[in-house]
């Protein structure tokens, strides 16, 4: 019997497509820069953003490390989200491998709202730290897009003030897709961007970042001492190039399934769904009920193969590629069969 996975999209398996072009990969060595695969995705990756160059990382934890450690010195300043990426899950990486200071802003929604990025901004004071990056996240790991103005007024802002403006799209063609504007009405408003090959793109491995030529070069050398200078990368990038090139096309489907889901969930009478915060391909929502036996629901669930997360001050579902409209339909079954029992 099918395994419906509702926990992330980071639990996605690669396409058949993706398995098939893997095999037959041609690779050199990355490190030489002598993969003519990897080469392909990085130049077509660059093009995609409108960005100069690009550089394959493994993980989007290391592609936003990366970054922040080509843009800043040590003391310098990085403004972001309270609830970014960065900061809540990424275990302190800024600290260690840039010893940089992180500035958090808190926006009800975790954006990054200008007036607040402004008055964040230090001084000249000899007493303050320098205020070098301005890094935000579109989208969001709470499923919200954070509006095109908004992104392009943070990077005026930060452009006034001589800071580097850094985006962690791990699901920035998420973003796009909701936005309905080419990724690069996005990018045009950073630096340096960062995003994943896998989670709804279905790549096994790997993210890209992007930027200037200088600045990527900075990257691959930081790459190297932490340890990412790979060999026979080709067979990662192969993948890679079907994610850039047709699952970016495909994201719509997730976000309608994601609504799908959510007024579904919403019609059991179960739960308190935040219809308005679908976005992308998350679904957020809690128990209607106080006494709603969390445990027990999770557990009836998986017994009859669905996966889900435990409940922490809410569920969160997530649609992805491998999740369809029939699967939702089961999953409904088993929660309204759940809600009668």
């Amino acid at each position: 019997m099918k395994t419906i996975d509702l926990r992330s999209d980071t639990v996605t398996q690669p396409t058949q497509a993706m398995r098939e072009a893997m095999a037959i990969a041609s690779v050199g060595d990355d490190v030489y820069q002598d993969d003519p695969t990897m080469i392909e995705l990085e130049t077509y990756a660059a093009q995609l953003v409108g960005k100069e160059a690009a550089l394959f990382v493994p993980s989007g934890t290391m592609g936003n490390q990366l970054c922040l450690m080509t843009h800043t010195q040590r003391g310098d300043e990085i403004v972001t989200g309270a609830n970014n990426h960065i900061v809540i899950h990424e275990v302190g990486a800024v600290g260690l491998l840039s010893q940089a200071n992180l500035r958090t802003l808190h926006h009800p929604d975790d954006f990054i709202e200008p007036l607040s990025f402004k008055q964040a901004i230090r001084s000249n004071d000899i007493h303050e730290p320098r205020t070098r990056v301005l890094s935000m996240e579109n989208a969001l790991s709470n499923g919200k897009v954070m509006p095109l103005s908004m992104m392009k007024e943070n990077y005026e802002i930060a452009k006034g003030h001589d800071i580097a403006v850094h985006l962690d799209g791990a699901r920035l063609f998420n973003a796009s897709t909701h936005l309905k504007v080419d990724v690069k009405e996005m990018t045009q408003y950073c630096d340096s961007v960062m995003f994943c090959l896998s989670k709804g793109l279905c790549a096994p491995v790997g993210s890209m970042i992007a930027g200037s030529k200088e600045f990527i070069e900075r990257a691959r050398k930081y790459r190297k001492l932490l340890g990412g200078g790979m060999r026979q990368t080709g067979i990662l990038a192969a993948a890679g190039l079907i994610s850039l090139k047709e699952m970016t096309q495909r994201l719509h489907i997730d976000h309608e399934n994601a609504k799908y889901l959510g007024l579904k969930l919403k019609e059991t009478g179960l739960f308190n769904v935040k219809l308005d915060d679908i976005h992308i391909n998350m679904v957020f929502f809690d128990a209607i009920d106080p006494d709603f036996d969390h445990d027990a629901f999770a557990h009836n669930l998986l017994e009859n193969n669905v996966k889900i997360n435990p409940n922490h001050n809410g569920y969160r579902f997530v649609t992805h590629y491998w999740v369809t409209k029939e699967d939702i339909d089961h999953v409904i079954d088993l929660v309204k069969a759940y809600g009668k029992a």
